[in-house]
């Protein structure tokens, strides 16, 4: 018979989501085996989060929360849109907030396996599976970030759709919230379509070059120099498409995104610059 150390209930409670008690009886009953133990709630109808894990999570919300020193955001999917909308799946998303903003994790598995402030005798997968039990279906988090907020920056967040999407805008200039949640709106919007770069120096020659590839198949059969003026306005074309600063405002069309910077920087007498932005959607790859 093995050892039942605190250590080994917790690791059970943590895989099953039951509680300490019945984990240690579990143990006890299954002579210090661990996967017996789990065999033995499995049948007594407590571990459902270990059945759960397989199923598709195909529906959830994307959270974001700001602090005093960083923006948190996380993608929790769930199997169904009605559990999104439970009190405790939002409980749960709330609580996940807390501890990112509390603890600014450098990845999603150093985070899973961070102990749960609220209960230190759980780590936050272990939170996890007991909301599995409590809910009945499988929940995960998907992905998190943590954005770090710099002196002298403005940070605007927009949610869309009740969470299925979710926009964060980085400005450089102080007290410009307004400004880049207008921006974080925008972004949301997607129009013309979803912005990739913040301007054209981000984009790859690599990707550069494939439009140009693209746009000469286009023109078979024109000179060679009329070819070489239509590629530089093509190319500009899909910079003012794919490119932040260069796509037209949504709320007003007479003016591109960096015309809407340069416009409020002009009128605050303050320089005001888009640093960074980022545009999540549930279940994207």
């Amino acid at each position: 018979m093995s050892q039942i150390t605190p250590a080994l209930i917790k690791e059970l409670r943590e895989r099953t989501g039951v509680g300490m008690a019945k984990c240690k009886e579990a143990l006890e009953e299954a002579k210090g085996s661990l996967d017996g133990a789990i065999d033995l709630l499995r049948k007594a109808g407590m571990a459902s989060a270990v059945k759960k894990e397989g199923r598709e999570t195909k529906e959830g919300t994307i959270i974001a929360k700001e602090g005093s020193d960083v923006v948190a955001v996380a993608e929790i999917n769930a199997e169904t849109d009605f559990v999104v909308k439970n009190e405790k799946f939002q409980e749960f998303c709330r609580n996940i907030s807390d501890e990112l903003i509390a603890s600014k994790p450098a990845s999603l598995d150093a985070f899973l396996k961070q102990n749960y402030s609220k209960d230190p005798s759980i780590t936050i997968e272990g939170l996890r599976s007991l909301i599995i039990q409590v809910i009945g279906e499988n929940i995960q988090i998907k992905r998190i970030a943590v954005m770090p907020k710099a002196k002298n920056r403005s940070f605007g967040i927009y949610s869309h759709m009740g969470g299925k999407i979710l926009t964060v805008v980085e400005l450089e200039g102080e007290n410009e919230e307004a400004l880049a949640k207008d921006i974080a709106m925008h972004v949301a919007a997607g129009v013309p379509v979803v912005a990739e770069y913040v301007k054209p120096e981000e984009v790859p020659a690599a990707i550069i070059e494939k439009e140009r590839e693209i746009a000469r198949g286009q023109m078979a059969g024109k000179p060679a120099n009329i070819i070489e003026k239509i590629l530089d306005g093509k190319i500009n074309a899909f910079f003012d498409t794919v490119c932040l600063i260069r796509q037209k405002f949504i709320k007003d069309d007479s003016m591109s995104i960096g015309e809407l910077i340069k416009k409020r920087s002009e009128a605050t007498g303050k320089p005001i610059s888009l640093v960074n932005f980022i545009r999540w959607t549930i279940g994207q790859a």
